[in-house]
């Protein structure tokens, strides 16, 4: 293809000088001056075309006989799977990053379908065992846990406060928000709360039970008011 484009930009070459020539009516030695310079430049690229053309057939040909091994099949073979398996496996994978993603209950379930997967051969393999190995633990360790533990019937005269400070919850009444946080659905104003309502106890995580346990030990009630002072005097008093 390349070669008829060349002998058709020659042609055209030639019939401009002829053109050129009859219309510039330019003397004999300049016509043939151009035509020894066309046809130099017509030797030089039949060459170079002919050049391109033996290149052309050489890559071919290296081409066909290049064969390039699938060093992926290799893999599959010395780890004895299939296909099939490495697409079940992925499968398993992508289901289990999103429970984790979505902290799906429970995260000791989510931990034993991780610890399966790093024991199978396919994790092994390099587009996996970063993902399998590292990230998806990272991930895991993260996960802070707020399972419900235990359900809180309310009594008469309970409050969010005094619920929070009981032994069996929290044994800290300023931890108290965690309970109405928990119990939204419940609970349209924390200082209204009413017998026999069944409250959700969630579990504090490290860096709750740390915050609410700084702010116990900083707490200083407020000292009486003077009226409240005049008050106990007058009692004490009478």
């Amino acid at each position: 293809m390349k070669s008829y484009k060349l002998i058709t930009a020659l042609f055209l070459m030639f019939l401009s000088a002829n053109l050129f020539a009859q219309e510039n009516k330019i003397s004999k030695e300049e016509w043939q001056a151009d035509m020894n310079r066309l046809t130099s430049e017509k030797a030089s690229l039949t060459s170079e075309a002919s050049s391109l053309k033996t290149d052309i057939a050489k890559l071919k040909s290296t081409d066909n006989s290049l064969k390039v091994p699938d060093c992926m099949n290799e893999l599959y073979l010395l780890l004895g799977v299939t296909k099939q398996d490495v697409n079940n496996f992925e499968m398993q994978f992508s289901a289990l990053s999103n429970k984790i993603d979505s902290r799906t209950p429970e995260k000791a379930d989510q931990q034993a379908e991780l610890n399966a997967l790093k024991k199978n051969k396919i994790s092994a393999l390099p587009e996996y065992f970063d993902k399998v190995h590292n990230q998806l633990q990272r991930k895991l360790d993260a996960w802070n846990e707020e399972s419900i533990v235990k359900d809180y019937s309310v009594l008469k005269g309970d409050c969010l406060w005094n619920i929070s400070k009981k032994p069996i919850i929290y044994a800290n009444p300023f931890a108290w928000p965690i309970i109405y946080k928990a119990n939204r659905d419940k609970i349209k104003n924390p200082d209204l709360i009413y017998p026999k309502q069944d409250f959700r106890i969630p579990n504090l995580t490290e860096i709750e039970k740390s915050k609410y346990e700084k702010i116990r030990r900083n707490y200083k009630p407020a000292p009486p008011t003077q009226s409240q002072d005049s008050k106990s005097g007058q009692s004490e008093k009478k």
